[in-house]
């Protein structure tokens, strides 16, 4: 086996609903056929059919399974430690099953300190092409959000750790943000109540236009906060490459 190849490079051809599983150590393919449980951890076969993080005592001998039932792959944590998805989305031993969708899932199984494990999963589609070079095709551009010079100044001042790639970041809060931005603009009269206005303004602009994350309260749960939306904003915007590090050197 390659152990340089990933499955997010694409899979061979295989019949709809094939699972493609790897980790460090090994790959399998198996057949989608109801009620077959394919089960990934530290442990050895027959305990599991991957192996994963067979030299950390933090991950359990069974940490997971898939199991094929009502036409598709169900994956759930059986370990004592977190499993996370994409998107930030993390599984405990309690969390309920949840289905793969067809194509490209990484998962890390959390190991020692600030060890993680990787295990990629490929379910092959209906109309999955298999793999396809492109390389000489044009890239296609990131999706960038329209903003004015005041806007763009406003959210690279609250979104600076952002811009920094810190790892937990958090917006500047608006009494910050207004005595900095009157050091670099005293003639723009920025004030606090200027501030909130002004990133409503944006989430409502943006909201709904395939933005990725919830910018505007959901008005049954009450929630999430406006401290929270506003991290969603800054965080779409600088995923999106809207903002970037250079960007602060308006604020230099």
């Amino acid at each position: 086996m390659d152990q340089l190849a990933s499955l997010a490079r694409g899979v061979a051809k295989a019949s709809p609903g094939t699972l493609h599983a790897r980790s460090l150590t090994g790959g399998i393919r198996v057949p989608p056929r109801p009620g077959l449980t394919i089960r990934f951890g530290r442990g050895e076969e027959p305990e599991v059919d991957l192996a994963v993080g067979e030299d950390d005592l933090r991950v359990s001998r069974r940490h997971g399974e898939l199991t094929y039932r009502a036409s598709q792959w169900w994956l759930r944590n059986t370990g004592q430690q977190l499993v996370r998805l994409p998107h930030g989305r993390l599984m405990h031993e309690s969390t309920e099953a949840i289905p793969l969708a067809p194509g490209y899932t990484p998962l890390f199984v959390r190991g020692s300190g600030y060890r993680e494990h990787l295990v990629e999963l490929y379910v092959t589609g209906h109309d999955a092409p298999g793999l396809v070079p492109r390389r000489q095709a044009s890239t296609l551009k990131p999706r960038i959000w329209p903003l004015s010079e005041d806007e763009r100044l406003l959210l690279v001042v609250i979104g600076q750790h952002y811009l920094l790639y810190e790892d937990g970041p958090r917006p500047l809060s608006y009494r910050r943000a207004a005595r900095l931005l009157e050091c670099l603009r005293p003639d723009d009269k920025w004030t606090e109540r200027r501030i909130e206005h002004k990133i409503t303004e944006v989430r409502k602009r943006l909201h709904g236009g395939d933005f990725p994350y919830p910018l505007i309260h959901d008005k049954e749960s009450g929630a999430p906060t406006d401290n929270n939306l506003l991290h969603n904003l800054l965080r779409g915007l600088v995923e999106s490459t809207t903002l970037v590090p250079p960007d602060l050197e308006m604020i230099d």
